[in-house]
């Protein structure tokens, strides 16, 4: 299952998700996945799929996979992972003992299926959909440090209360205590009506490749000139991406560590190198 992206949806279950707010969770996640824009993005990367995969959490222990891993390469595909989404996933309407809310068991959850994916992906990210902050369970950090670790980027959206409390203070904790990892963003819905827009909003920057993150710099790199060609100014940004696709096609064409791919020679005073280029990590 070789995707450009794998994604671990990572949904709140807990005692706090009132059936309207399971039902914004699980038909805008399915509507997302089946959006024209999902399918654009998916479309421009190197290897037009993305893997996804869907569970819920409240409490340690209290997790349940919605949909397994799933390779999605196009319409029929989302449509047919959005369907199992909205028939399986959570109503809200047996709230009773579910739990709290421990961001920490997502985050853990989500990185060992990251972990076990099934494939090769380029881009690997624990989706946090969340109304609260961590109260239950060990403490969010070292999850969070030790997803890092493994190269996982870890990106949040939090959901709108229903009863005028401030907006602000969920986004702000989980910007400082939650998300991190290459690109991560944390995405704040206005309001109810918002949330499946930002959303959509929010899979499309995961799924792409291509699209510059939230918030980006464009730093640009050193120039450089090939002869007989102008001066270019690359930003580090196009590099990333440039360097990604190389490394897409290498792992297509089967190349492993140490594979030659390539000699470069030049003229150094006052005498010739050459060197190799392997494939190395």
């Amino acid at each position: 299952m070789n995707v450009d992206v794998a994604i671990a949806f990572a949904v709140d279950s807990s005692s706090s998700i009132a059936p309207k707010i399971a039902d914004l969770q699980r038909e805008g996640h399915a509507a997302a996945l089946t959006s024209p824009e999902i399918m654009a993005a998916i479309s421009q990367n190197y290897v037009r799929c993305i893997g996804i995969a869907y569970f819920e959490w409240s409490s340690p222990g209290q997790t349940r996979t919605v949909l397994p891993w799933t390779r999605i390469c196009g319409l029929e595909d989302a449509k047919a992972a959005a369907a199992v989404i909205r028939t399986k996933g959570d109503t809200g309407y047996r709230r009773r003992g579910r739990g709290g809310t421990s961001i920490s068991t997502a985050i853990d959850v989500g990185s060992l299926l990251l972990d076990q994916f099934p494939g090769k992906a380029m881009k690997k990210v624990v989706d946090i959909s969340s109304n609260g902050e961590n109260n239950d369970g060990l403490p969010v950090r070292p999850s969070r440090m030790n997803a890092i670790a493994k190269g996982y980027t870890i990106n949040a959206i939090a959901i709108p209360p229903n009863d005028g409390s401030p907006m602000d203070r969920l986004a702000s904790y989980f910007k400082q205590s939650v998300i991190g990892g290459f690109r991560a963003f944390v995405i704040s819905p206005t309001g109810q009506r918002d949330y499946i827009t930002a959303l959509r909003h929010k899979l499309v920057m995961e799924v792409s490749m291509n699209a510059p993150a939230q918030g980006e710099r464009s730093l640009t790199a050193p120039k450089s000139r090939s002869i007989g060609e102008s001066i270019a100014s690359p930003i580090y940004a196009d590099i990333h991406r440039r360097a990604l696709a190389l490394a897409q096609w290498l792992q297509r064409d089967r190349f492993g560590l140490g594979d030659r791919i390539a000699t470069f020679a030049w003229n150094t005073a006052p005498k010739r190198k050459a060197e190799e280029l392997r494939c190395s990590d």
